[in-house]
């Protein structure tokens, strides 16, 4: 029974990474990515390196995912990979049983090498204050961004708030605003 168990969970595993429709389209137009296992709704997520992210958004989108839904950052614990994460859809008069197209775009970095993923904002303009929230809050950087700055906590603050190697500061002293 140990054996045919372990076949279900291959076979399983097997189908669950199988390519969806926006990862064969990927394939078609020769753009190269991971097949990751899809979301608890079914959502298909695909994995992209860094270098590849702005060539596979521009053809996501004129494929038709045209709207930024979300993007954001999250770390996977301590010593291992940061995300950053976008959640496309398709935003269209006429949505067949009134669900648009959803996919999610994962970019996993090595949290002691080069954080740096080309920035969004020059094809979703909701990508800015998004980019710099996930810059703020993981340290992860957004070349080509127009306004590279902290968002949330003070410039001058050090550290990346929600990394889960973060290392709170005993005290932070307020400067006067004057």
């Amino acid at each position: 029974m140990t054996d045919e168990n372990t076949k279900n969970e291959e076979a399983t595993t097997e189908i669950a990474l199988k390519g969806g429709p926006v990862s064969d389209w990927l394939n078609d137009q020769a753009l190269s990515h991971e097949i990751l296992e899809k979301d608890h709704v079914g959502i298909e997520i695909i994995g992209v390196e860094p270098k590849a992210l702005f060539k596979i958004a521009a053809a996501l989108k004129s494929y038709g995912f045209n709207y930024l839904q979300c993007q954001g950052g999250y770390d996977e614990g301590a010593g291992k990979r940061l995300v950053c994460f976008y959640h496309l859809i398709t935003l269209i008069d006429h949505i067949e049983n009134n669900q648009p197209k959803e996919v999610r775009l994962k970019v996993f970095l090595d949290r002691n090498g080069d954080l740096t993923v080309p920035s969004l904002y020059k094809l979703f303009r909701g990508a800015d204050w998004q980019e710099r929230e996930t810059y703020d809050m993981y340290g992860i950087n957004f070349e080509g961004h127009p306004h590279p700055k902290r968002l949330l906590m003070p410039e001058d603050w050090k550290g990346w708030p929600l990394r889960k190697d973060y290392v709170q500061p005993d005290f932070y002293e307020m400067q006067d605003a004057y």
